[in-house]
């Protein structure tokens, strides 16, 4: 039977895990309360920088070793960086969870030589370079800083070629120092593992670490009616972007948001998909939800032909309009519920999907839900819920950002 278990070691690290018995594979994985919006301008990238640098090695073993041992395992392992969290984070099978969590532990403490730092800030400056050239990107990043403004989530998760180029191995090493410890991080497993053997293990791997009393920053966004238009002759095609808010993390009106943009932009039988894409008037709308900590945001995105641009940013703002004044459907309401849904439970199905799930939600809640207990929350949104969030979030101030070949 699943069971959900948590223990908080002495240090203030906690370990959750979701144990099922009848799975067949175990993942674990330590999400750190870190990433973009925890960063200033003068270190800019630190975060995903620092992620990379996990990986070149510690005081036991080389950055082949970390390959070799995971590859031996046959693990299936990686980590990422956002804007809030960190995370990295293995799938393997039950049998290797003792060696996975040694490595994964091993690495949460690394090496961070400067000749390390000085190579792989050749590979994070290629990186940079590579997503300048990908316009979706380059136009996230500037609605972001155009909504977000003065907030830290306005901060680029790679940082800019100025801000990794200027960036020192000593000020890496106080941000690692300052960020990961237990107090900002936790420890989740899911899947098939003996709990109290686990336990054992991480106090042996991870009981010696020390505390870190890490306080994040809570501003205010202050949303508002924003427009800019970059310009890049190269291109090919228009983007846009449009930002507004929407329920936080924290807020248990984040269902019915997921129902709500997935009623207007999911990418097949949304209100944008019959305005935009079956008409053939973009090759690419979507309207999406961000859950931040403390805030939110809708996400809206469309491409096209330049000289259907005002056409299709016209016709995207109608339909939120229209949704904004009138409301959503039931029969929406159902479709959209029941492909929430079913993602859901794809996705919990692994192990890694569940670890994901369970580490998120502690780190942004400091608690635990069932796969259950998800779909009940998004089975009980309904028309009236629905609607009620459009009315409460009206899908407004807008600010919209724009990328293309030719000036506004």
């Amino acid at each position: 039977m699943i069971h959900f278990e948590h223990i908080r070691l002495d240090n203030g690290l906690d370990v959750i895990a979701e144990v099922n018995p009848e799975a067949q594979s175990t993942a674990l994985g330590f999400m750190v309360k870190t990433g973009a919006r925890d960063e200033n301008s003068a270190f800019s990238g630190v975060s995903h920088f620092l992620e990379h640098m996990m990986f070149k090695g510690t005081s036991h073993r080389s950055a082949a070793d970390v390959n070799r041992e995971f590859d031996a395992m046959g693990a299936v392992n990686n980590a990422f960086t956002s804007n809030e969290v960190t995370c990295y984070w293995a799938h393997v099978l039950p049998e290797f969870l003792d060696r996975a969590l040694d490595l994964l532990a091993d690495i949460l403490r690394p090496a961070l030589r400067p000749e390390d730092f000085n190579m792989e800030k050749k590979v994070i400056l290629e990186e940079i370079a590579l997503y300048l050239d990908r316009p979706g990107h380059v136009l996230y990043e500037a609605v972001m800083a155009d909504y977000f403004q003065a907030h830290p989530l306005a901060q680029s998760v790679l940082g800019t070629t100025e801000s990794v180029r200027a960036l020192e191995a000593d000020s890496m090493r106080r941000y690692f120092e300052a960020r990961y410890g237990p107090g900002n991080m936790v420890l989740a497993a899911a899947g098939r593992l003996d709990f109290p053997l686990f336990l054992q293990q991480v106090k042996n791997f991870c009981g010696r670490w020390q505390h870190l009393e890490v306080q994040r920053r809570y501003p205010v966004p202050a949303p508002a009616p924003r427009r800019r238009h970059l310009t890049d002759a190269r291109l090919k095609r228009h983007y846009l972007a449009l930002m507004c808010p929407a329920p936080s993390a924290q807020d248990e009106r984040r269902y019915a948001a997921s129902v709500v943009a997935d009623v207007i932009g999911d990418r097949d039988g949304s209100r944008l998909y019959w305005a935009l894409l079956e008409p053939g008037l973009a090759d690419e709308a979507d309207f999406s939800f961000y859950p931040h900590d403390q805030t939110g945001s809708f996400f809206a995105y469309a491409s096209c032909d330049p000289a259907r641009r005002e056409q299709v940013e016209q016709i995207l703002i109608k339909e939120l309009q229209q949704v904004a004044k009138g409301g959503v459907a039931e029969a929406e309401i159902g479709r959209s519920r029941n492909k929430i849904e079913t993602a859901a439970v794809l996705q919990g199905e692994l192990p890694l999907g569940r670890m994901r799930n369970i580490s998120a939600h502690w780190t942004y809640n400091q608690e635990y839900r069932t796969l259950q207990e998800e779909l009940a929350r998004l089975e009980a949104v309904d028309l009236a819920q629905a609607n009620r969030l459009v009315k409460e979030f009206p899908l407004a101030p807008m600010t919209i950002t724009s990328l293309g070949p030719t000036p506004a």
